[in-house]
């Protein structure tokens, strides 16, 4: 829903790409802004500022590279949307931290969680290897 990995995964992205590469992400459904998300990307510096979950539907640009998905359906939903497209598609299976219950440090950690596989995806993915 476009509330906690993707926006996560965005923003951590645009940190260490270039300025000229576009980069938006987007759910299958757009969702509730999470607390939880904003939270943890202020621990890195990073700020969602007014940004709103989206929906696919909602990005005007339809010509993509490459388009990495997180969760199982939205793989399969970016799978069916490229299917005539010259498109990659990549799925980067990511641990909901939704799910977790139990404290507000409980609940943050999964988040934090996930904010660092997230970086680790994306330092692997687009980073050269000894590039500071």
């Amino acid at each position: 829903m476009n509330a906690v990995r993707s926006p996560m995964a965005e923003l951590l992205a645009r940190r260490v790409l270039p300025a000229d590469i576009f980069i938006a992400s987007a759910g299958v459904h757009a969702g509730e802004r999470d607390p939880f998300v904003d939270v943890v990307l202020e621990e890195e510096g990073l700020s969602l500022g007014d940004r709103e979950p989206r929906a696919v539907d909602d990005i005007e640009d339809a010509y993509f590279d490459l388009i990495i998905t997180l969760s199982p359906q939205a793989h399969h939903t970016a799978m069916e949307f490229t299917r005539t497209m010259a498109v990659e598609v990549e799925y980067w299976p990511t641990f909901d931290p939704t799910s977790i219950t139990g404290t507000r440090e409980q609940r943050l950690a999964a988040y934090r969680e996930v904010r660092e596989h997230l970086k680790e995806r994306v330092a692997t993915r687009f980073l050269k290897t000894g590039q500071s």
